[in-house]
């Protein structure tokens, strides 16, 4: 008897809700309406006997049998994708996709990508977002952009750069508070806080013998971090790539010279080990090292 596999469609529909955490979100990728969506994942629960998401209002999460049947679908949809055909233009089959953090993709990827393209134009670039720190299984891309401790098991991690991590405000908020000559006048002043972005290692280069902050307004984006200093929402901790701009124009301005010269995250590009690498794909790593070199 043959053995009965699970719908592709239901697996697309599996996978892209995972990488996305949101139904909707998945639907508007793949062109059809959450509910289209929705009754494609219990199709899947169905034929598998078991729940892949745990629903929580708008939101879902993986179970842990989602988890693990996860990494075995992406490669059996990335074996797919990777079949040569003998019929398509080879022209179809150069494209790179790329997984990046929100805040690098804004600030640091898209302003340096026009030259990978003129240099490469027959090379398709795809971008894929991810949340840092929260999904760590590689997706379908053929290359990641993670900010992190860069300790990812089984994977080649190559670090791009690392850069200072220093305290800005908005001239706005700094009016509002007592006057802030010394770290330690910080005492005054709401700290905004981010898991990217600990202010327990800024503190410890200070001079401060403070604990992390354990309340206040928290952001798990460094981009939403900066935005949440400019609109005077407290002080908090950023770096030079992502707020050069906002410091020259006035919208924020640095507090101290103190710095954290080697902050506990840092950039890395992340792939999987393989014998052979497709040529675009190596292209595009090789240009991604020099651009960001450490």
């Amino acid at each position: 008897m043959a053995t009965r596999l699970p719908p592709v469609h239901a697996l697309s529909a599996f996978e892209a809700a995972a990488r996305h955490s949101s139904f909707a979100v998945a639907a508007e990728e793949l062109c059809i309406t959450p509910s289209a969506l929705s009754h494609r994942i219990r199709l899947l629960e169905e034929h598998l006997c078991e729940r892949v998401f745990v629903r929580e209002g708008r939101s879902v999460t993986l179970t842990e049998f989602g988890r693990r049947y996860l990494d075995v679908v992406r490669i059996a949809l990335r074996t797919l994708a990777d079949f040569p055909l003998p019929n398509k233009g080879a022209q179809n089959q150069l494209r790179v996709k790329v997984t990046v953090p929100p805040t690098f993709a804004r600030y640091m990827f898209m302003p340096r990508l026009a030259e990978f393209t003129r240099r490469y134009p027959e090379i398709e670039i795809e971008i894929f977002l991810f949340v840092p720190l929260y999904d760590l299984s590689l997706s379908e891309s053929d290359v990641e952009v993670r900010f992190g401790a860069g300790e990812y098991p089984n994977l080649v991690t190559k670090k791009l750069f690392i850069e200072p991590a220093f305290v800005v405000a908005s001239p706005a908020y700094l009016k509002t508070i007592p006057a802030i000559h010394t770290p330690a006048d910080l005492r005054h002043a709401k700290l905004l806080r981010s898991a990217l972005e600990p202010w327990q290692p800024w503190f410890e280069v200070a001079g401060l013998d403070w604990p992390e902050p354990t309340s206040g307004l928290r952001m798990d984006d460094l981009g939403l971090l900066l935005e949440a200093i400019k609109h005077g929402h407290g002080v908090g901790l950023t770096r030079q790539h992502f707020a050069e701009e906002s410091i020259n124009t006035g919208e924020v301005v640095r507090l101290f010279d103190t710095q954290l010269a080697s902050p506990p995250h840092a950039y890395y590009l992340v792939h999987e080990a393989q014998a052979v690498m497709r040529a675009e794909v190596q292209l595009f790593i090789d240009w991604i090292q020099a651009t960001y070199q450490v």
